[in-house]
């Protein structure tokens, strides 16, 4: 099964207007895949900085890449040669200066922006930066049975398209051991595995709920800011969303603590040991793992520079989702449902009265459309995904 990533038109157009571009996006999630896509048909070089071999080759990175200034560099793993950002700045700038603008370097990071940054020498205005994240509805699920597939093993492409349920399985929990006793170690990060494996996990069993640090610490014997620093390295290694709140001038008294999601609904469910649909409808993550999932797949869909946060205040008003999108389109409230249909509560159209949004939706498990109370549309997540990415 071939599933066509949306993110190749946006990395061409990238690598058309900016001299590097940073591919990013946790391990397994094709990126290395998309980047052959990229090179084939072009005179690329491929470099995977996990071998030594292809690392041995940049011990002079300077002379290695102007010997190869006319061809589109890529460069895997880039966090593993961190001081590789400071020579790509000076060869960059001497570039532009030769004419060569454009399309000189991809380079893929399995962190988020701000941990690349911090590994080495800043690229600001050198650099764009794409996110590639596991497979999402409008890639991989043109029909409710795939969604439903596709929610409970996730969009890792292993997961998603092993030959049965068991085998997926077996790749998450493969794919949960690696990155914890291989991978985060290799940012310089001094974690025990156990540790971290253990926060995940009491993650997973909160999923959707408001962050309680000093909870999590106490359950695991370290202190509220050694939580919320592990948390941000599962934020910053792209694992965990961190969902803000929402914050509005308004008299209400509102809720201030973000939220947290396994991003993956796929490995939420492999950290619970929830191996198929059935275990998954009797577990009481069911609700916020729908939930979860939802956001990620609007997210995903969602245009560039959209900011996503909730709303809650202390009487009950609460906004799910809330989407502040560019060009003009303003902001979009969404509550979601895991039924066939959907109909707004109480707190939703209360905080509509706070908010004001420009469009308000109920988000359901089925396909209908249909007005669900004056203002608000009831939708499936599948076609109002289609309407974020026309935008």
């Amino acid at each position: 099964m071939v599933i066509r990533r949306r993110a190749l038109q946006i990395l061409r157009t990238a690598l058309s207007r900016q001299a590097a571009v940073a591919l990013i996006g946790p391990r397994q999630v094709g990126k290395t895949t998309l980047a052959h896509e990229i090179a084939d048909g072009t005179d690329a070089l491929y470099l995977d900085l996990e071998s030594r071999t292809d690392r041995d080759k940049l011990a002079e990175p300077e002379l290695f890449l102007e010997a190869h200034e006319d061809r589109l560099v890529i460069l895997d793993e880039i966090h593993r040669v961190p001081e590789l950002f400071q020579t790509l700045r000076g060869l960059i700038d001497r570039g532009r200066r030769a004419g060569r603008r454009t399309g000189r370097f991809l380079v893929l990071g399995s962190a988020s922006i701000d941990l690349l940054r911090q590994s080495g020498e800043s690229l600001a205005g050198r650099i764009e930066y794409v996110e590639l994240n596991p497979f999402d509805l409008l890639e991989a699920a043109p029909d409710r049975r795939a969604m439903f597939d596709l929610w409970v093993r996730g969009g890792f492409p292993d997961s998603f398209l092993a030959a049965g349920n068991e085998d997926s399985l077996v790749f998450r929990r493969n794919f949960i051991r690696t990155y914890l006793e291989r991978d985060v170690p290799q940012f310089g990060i001094r974690i025990p595995a156990e540790t971290l494996e253990r926060l995940w996990t009491m993650l997973a069993h909160s999923q959707g709920t408001l962050l309680n640090a000093s909870k999590l610490a106490a359950g695991l014997s370290v202190s509220a800011p050694t939580v919320t620093h592990h948390i941000d390295l599962l934020v910053d290694l792209l694992l965990v969303r961190r969902l803000r709140p929402f914050h509005a001038n308004t008299r209400k008294r509102l809720v201030r603590s973000p939220k947290t999601y396994v991003r993956d609904s796929g490995l939420l469910h492999a950290l619970l040991g929830i191996a198929d649909f059935d275990a998954l409808s009797g577990h009481p993550v069911v609700g916020p793992s729908w939930e979860g999932f939802v956001i990620e797949n609007l997210l995903a869909a969602a245009p560039p520079r959209t900011g996503a946060s909730f709303y809650r205040t202390a009487a009950g008003a609460e906004i799910d989702l809330v989407l502040e999108l560019p060009g003009g389109h303003g902001l979009w409230a969404v509550e979601i449902k895991r039924a066939l249909a959907g109909r707004p509560g109480k707190g939703f159209h209360n905080a509509r009265g706070d908010l004001q949004p420009k469009r308000a939706f109920v988000v359901h498990a089925g396909e209908d459309r249909y007005p669900a109370a004056e203002g608000v549309e009831a939708i499936g997540v599948r076609e109002l995904a289609g309407i974020l990415q026309a935008l």
